[in-house]
């Protein structure tokens, strides 16, 4: 019987792999059902329906950002707390970063419910397109407050050395959408309401469960819920070190109304759709990255904090070694089911079809560069050095980006846009090796 992997222990690729693992599967998993509501809309309600909830929910997104920023930063202030020996402030940290985000998201969630026509009508939607935008998203809000909760609890269950049983909970929440996204869509035939109740669903079953364990006294994790007082330089500290996460998701949201934006203008609901596609499949693959960096984290920030500086740089080397064979497994992949993949959602419209077919060829290229800056983005904030991984994920997502994307297009004409991704990665990459490098010294890896 294997026994449970500590964040204290010494790893090697077996070990990190086995870690991790639950993190890449639970990462890939909510993307995997974030994609079927994207087959169900396009397949069951149509083409304008499928942009519009493509053109609004990066605005959502931003919302959900800060979940993501507390759940990174807030992981790896505890995790450097708990390598420090004090169990007890980890657990007062904990219980504190919980209970401001469900504050935080209610807010949020109210003050958006007002504004989402005027935004939606600012980035471009007209007529049904905007009503849909409008319908869709604020049956989201609802579930703002969970869903920045379900965001924040995939970085804690794997602080809590609990992995796996993040993974189960994100398994629960990903079936929950994809039955009743069958239901509601495809045999009861509410359309993109259907879809958004469904997603609801899934938030509250992916927010509550954890909050239920984490309450329960005698949970066997490193954390529990527990009495705390407001801790605002702790706070801060946490959204310092989450910054990154948090640019990187807002960025990647403003990045995609630009495009979408780009596209209205140069293709049209087409444009706007083919990009969805792209982005969905996307969500898949970098999810791979994404949720191996959101496993490892943990590791190197209870190291950093018991100041085991050779167990960094062991992770580090084996983490860089992992993502280049797997960066080349993922374009290789991607071109192989492009066609596919684009069929799945682009059946009913030819032309549709070859432009989202011709996007991805293209697209597919950018993987092999974008782990890269996504695993050194997340091991700077594992270091509790918010400022460098914020620039690595500014740098790449909203400066690179946003200037490719306005001036490829000018050179390549509609290509530029799908050419554009590619090389904000690569500039990414290299940005994020100047900083490896300078730091080197001061990290000792």
């Amino acid at each position: 019987m294997k026994t449970q992997i500590k964040l204290s222990d010494h790893f090697g690729f077996g070990r990190l792999m086995r870690y991790t693992l639950p993190s890449i599967i639970m990462l890939i998993f909510t993307s995997v059902y974030g994609v079927v509501d994207g087959v169900f809309v396009s397949s069951f309600t149509g083409k304008t329906e499928f942009a519009a909830v493509n053109f609004i929910y990066p605005f959502l997104m931003v919302l959900g950002a800060v979940g993501f920023m507390i759940g990174s930063g807030g992981s790896a202030l505890i995790a450097k707390t708990l390598g420090e020996g004090n169990g007890e402030k980890a657990n007062r940290l904990f219980s504190m970063f919980v209970t401001v985000t469900v504050i935080i998201g209610v807010t949020f969630s109210v003050i958006a419910f007002f504004i989402i026509e005027p935004v939606a009508y600012a980035l471009g939607a007209r007529d049904k397109m905007l009503e849909c935008c409008v319908l869709y998203g604020r049956i989201l809000l609802i579930g703002l407050p969970v869903q920045m909760l379900q965001f924040e609890f995939q970085s804690f269950f794997v602080t809590a050395e609990k992995p796996t049983l993040g993974l189960l909970v994100t398994i629960c929440a990903g079936l929950t959408n994809i039955v009743f996204d069958a239901l509601l869509v495809a045999v009861i035939p509410l359309g993109i309401v259907g879809a958004a109740v469904a997603t609801v669903m899934s938030q509250f079953v992916g927010g509550v469960i954890p909050v239920i364990y984490f309450l329960n006294k005698k949970n066997t994790s490193l954390l529990k819920f527990g009495k705390f007082a407001f801790d605002g330089k702790s706070f801060f500290i946490a959204c310092g070190n989450g910054s990154s996460e948090f640019l990187s998701n807002v960025s990647m949201s403003v990045v995609s109304m630009v495009y979408n934006a780009q596209l209205m203008t140069l293709l049209g609901e087409d444009g706007v759709a083919a990009y969805g596609v792209l982005m969905y499949v996307s969500f898949i693959f970098i999810a791979c990255f994404i949720g191996f960096s959101v496993g490892s984290a943990p590791i190197v920030g209870y190291h950093y904090g018991a100041k085991n500086s050779a167990e960094v740089r062991n992770i580090l080397i084996k983490s860089l070694i992992i993502f280049v064979v797997g960066s080349l497994l993922m374009f290789g992949v991607a071109e192989a089911l492009a066609y596919p993949l684009s069929l799945a959602f682009c059946w009913y419209d030819n032309g549709l079809l070859l432009l989202t077919e011709k996007a991805f060829r293209i697209f597919s290229f950018s993987f092999i560069f974008a782990g890269f800056p996504i695993l050194a983005s997340s091991f700077f904030t594992a270091l509790n050095n918010g400022a460098v991984s914020a620039i690595i994920s500014f740098m790449r997502t909203l400066v690179f980006q946003i200037a490719a994307v306005f001036l490829l297009p000018l050179i390549m004409g509609v290509d530029g846009i799908w050419f554009s991704l590619i090389v904000s990665e690569v500039l990414a990459t290299v940005v994020a090796t100047v900083f490896f490098f300078a730091n080197r010294k001061k990290y000792g890896y």
